[in-house]
């Protein structure tokens, strides 16, 4: 008979423990009157960093003559930018591969291989701009023969000052947007409730652009134009109303 009353007891108290996790929950309930409304906002900025993606590329039946020769030219490479006033902390190496060039020709057993290909690839980030052209001619009159890609971005400080105008831009839409259907409604905005905000650029990007002959880097500077960046961000925003 203890046992049983001990299990009754037992049941009891978790009965009201649920009761009263029942009741908490629905006190937790939202009466507020609200209106969700979201706005957007852009800018348009000028870039402010520049990321210049150069490779050096060699061939040689010898695979490590072909190392070697690559190492050769893209250590001039760099030297060279230095020289012209690169920090050596802008230069940067994203990639190097070697691989196997077979032969077309069919041989009993399988392929041939005919040549040993090495690429290494310098990734040159630029504090100006306007050096870009420069940077792609010295690397081109020193043993660059491969062009992968230039970037165009915005450093952290001028995303943020341009992030914080959109932000405003868009801040005051979704204002609008609320007040807008407050007045249809007949309803009077007494607060904000949440704010949600979100925001984005993307770089300027070209790829795989032509490498100037090494003819023509004696003549001219390679013209190279950043164009804009447009940042853009969103705020979603629940006024309370009455």
């Amino acid at each position: 008979m203890k046992q049983i009353r001990y299990i009754v007891i037992a049941l009891a108290i978790l009965a009201a423990i649920a009761v009263t996790g029942t009741v908490c929950a629905a006190d937790t309930v939202s009466t507020d009157r609200t209106i969700t409304a979201m706005g957007t906002g852009s800018v348009i900025g000028t870039p402010d960093r520049a990321q210049i993606s150069l490779a050096v590329e060699t061939e040689d039946a010898d695979v490590k003559a072909a190392q070697e020769e690559n190492a050769v030219t893209m250590t001039k490479v760099m030297d060279a930018l230095t020289a012209a006033g690169i920090p050596k902390d802008g230069l940067k190496t994203t990639g190097y591969n070697i691989y196997p060039v077979y032969d077309d020709t069919k041989f009993p057993g399988g392929q041939k291989i005919k040549a040993y290909h090495v690429s290494n690839t310098l990734t040159v980030t630029l504090h100006d701009v306007n050096q870009t052209g420069v940077v792609i001619d010295i690397g081109v009159a020193n043993g660059i023969n491969q062009a992968n890609s230039i970037q165009f971005l915005l450093s952290e400080e001028q995303a943020q000052v341009l992030r914080n105008e959109a932000l405003k831009v868009a801040t005051t839409n979704a204002a609008a947007n609320a007040q807008t259907v407050a007045d249809v409604l007949g309803v009077r905005i007494t607060g904000v409730k949440t704010v949600d905000i979100g925001s984005q650029y993307t770089p300027v990007l070209f790829q795989n652009y032509a490498v100037p002959m090494a003819a023509d880097v004696s003549r001219s500077t390679t013209p190279i134009q950043a164009g804009d960046i447009t940042v853009s961000a969103t705020v979603t925003v629940t006024y309370l109303i009455v």
